[in-house]
């Protein structure tokens, strides 16, 4: 499984026949994979419902909002998750911007479409692991109405500081960069997807596709 190039292109901006480009970024996006695998890790808690919102037992989080509340309307449990590219990926990737800055700027995009892909890698582990229960799409903090102040009772219950070396700023941005944390419901019955498209998006009144015309695809 490597990135997506389609996606990637998206994320440089890049519409219709990308040309010598797409070749670029299949070279970029196919080396990324074979070097430089994502990592993960996850945990599954009991949920419970109450004023605050959904609580995960035993994690020292509760998610407040609709989304949260619309997405584990029927699961009785939810897996947390975070995937990061770590530190390797930003010493590769500030050591081609000191030599060419179009090609560092096609890496970052792979990374990002390889990140996700990670999340997407690990999503399929946990719900072979979780058969015959069911996943519903993960959505994570920062998105619709799921508070980015989440994130430091996400990683201190994944212990992803010492798991995965991912850390956390003042203002709750991850490093490395290219990381991801999610929260996923588990039912006993196949979830709907809920999550798709602009209505959802936090980006959507600041949209450089929407603007354009299209949109992302997600």
């Amino acid at each position: 499984m490597a990135p997506d190039v389609d996606e990637i292109l998206r994320y440089l901006r890049i519409r219709g026949d990308a040309g010598a480009t797409r070749e670029r970024v299949t070279r970029a996006a196919e080396e990324l994979a074979r070097t430089l695998p994502p990592r993960w890790t996850y945990r599954v808690f009991p949920v419970e419902r109450g004023a605050e919102g959904v609580a995960l037992v035993g994690s020292g989080v509760t998610l407040p909002g609709a989304l949260a509340g619309r997405m584990l309307a029927e699961c009785g449990a939810a897996a947390l998750l975070c995937c990061t590219l770590g530190t390797a990926f930003e010493r590769r990737l500030r050591a081609l911007e000191r030599r060419d800055m179009g090609e560092a700027a096609i890496l970052d995009a792979c990374g990002s479409a390889w990140v996700e892909r990670g999340c997407d890698m690990a999503q399929e582990e946990l719900a072979a692991r979780l058969a015959p229960r069911f996943l519903t799409d993960r959505f994570s903090p920062g998105y619709c109405d799921l508070p980015l102040s989440l994130q430091p009772s996400i990683l201190a219950a994944l212990d992803a500081e010492r798991r995965l070396g991912v850390f956390l700023s003042e203002s709750f941005l991850m490093t490395p960069a290219k990381s991801v944390t999610a929260v996923l419901g588990i039912a006993d019955t196949p979830q709907p997807a809920r999550v798709r498209g602009c209505a959802f998006c936090a980006m959507r009144a600041d949209c450089d596709y929407r603007k354009g015309g299209s949109t992302c695809a997600v």
